[in-house]
């Protein structure tokens, strides 16, 4: 067998949560390395301009919204990509939410919001649009871990209970369809700013602990996750299964800085 580059010509990559963000960059990755790319989220604000992106990249794509915690709109997005390209090879779950507060305030309408979106929709998203992977017997599937899947984070334990969960589940359908021509896997990107976190990084004694946690002394540019996503959703990844990818700076790696 002979070394298979990292290219995705002809593959149909759907990135849900991903016309902001991180899922934005990957999507716009995932286009660059040669795959036609549907980015959806549930907000209309951001679709047409991440769909321009994509066109502009000389890829095909669709404007169609969709919520993760919303099954029939995950289905009519599914229905939609099945109709306009013939199958999905690629899920990229990028929705998230985050809330700061102490545990011991946490309402349970809170809670369930976050995990809901984080982890839920998670699993929501890998059903309905592995099923059509599973049946043709190929797929790449990658969620968004944290660090709050491996280590605390200061009040937003429903945020981290969540990302630990993605984690978990990750491994658990790379058990089960792995032997079926699915892949499934996880990128856990380290601190990057983004619109969900701005707020408790920007200024804060918080985003200073994190700078000096991460050896690199800086938050992650975004297009710095591209590379990961267009690795796992490659044929150079065709034996990587049930992995976490890190990419951090060296945050989980970090003991004595200085």
């Amino acid at each position: 067998m002979s070394y298979r580059p990292l290219s995705l010509d002809g593959r149909v990559a759907v990135v849900v949560g991903g016309t902001t963000g991180i899922g934005r960059a990957m999507g716009l990755g995932l286009a660059q390395a040669g795959a036609d790319v549907i980015a959806s989220a549930r907000g209309a604000a951001n679709l047409e301009a991440a769909a321009a992106e994509i066109e502009a990249l000389g890829r095909r794509t669709l404007r169609i919204r969709s919520d993760v915690t919303d099954r029939a709109s995950l289905e009519a997005l599914r229905d939609a990509v099945l109709a306009g390209f013939g199958r999905v090879d690629i899920l990229v779950n990028c929705a998230g939410r985050t809330q700061r507060t102490p545990t011991l305030d946490v309402g349970e309408a809170e809670w369930n919001a976050i995990l809901d979106t984080n982890l839920t929709g998670t699993l929501r998203a890998c059903q309905v649009l592995g099923r059509p992977m599973l049946e043709r017997g190929y797929g790449r599937i990658i969620n968004i871990a944290s660090l709050g899947s491996f280590v605390g984070l200061f009040e937003v334990a429903a945020y981290a209970a969540s990302k630990a969960g993605v984690a978990s589940l990750t491994r658990q359908l790379a058990v089960e369809w792995g032997a079926r021509g699915v892949c499934v896997n996880a990128i856990m990107p380290g601190v990057f700013r983004t619109a969900l976190n701005g707020q408790l990084l920007d200024g804060t004694a918080r985003g200073r602990e994190f700078l000096a946690r991460t050896p690199m002394r800086r938050f992650g540019q975004l297009d710095e996750l591209a590379g990961a996503a267009v690795f796992l959703a490659s044929e150079s990844a065709s034996f990587v299964n049930g992995e976490v990818l890190v990419v951090d700076g060296g945050f989980l790696a970090s003991g004595v800085n200085q």
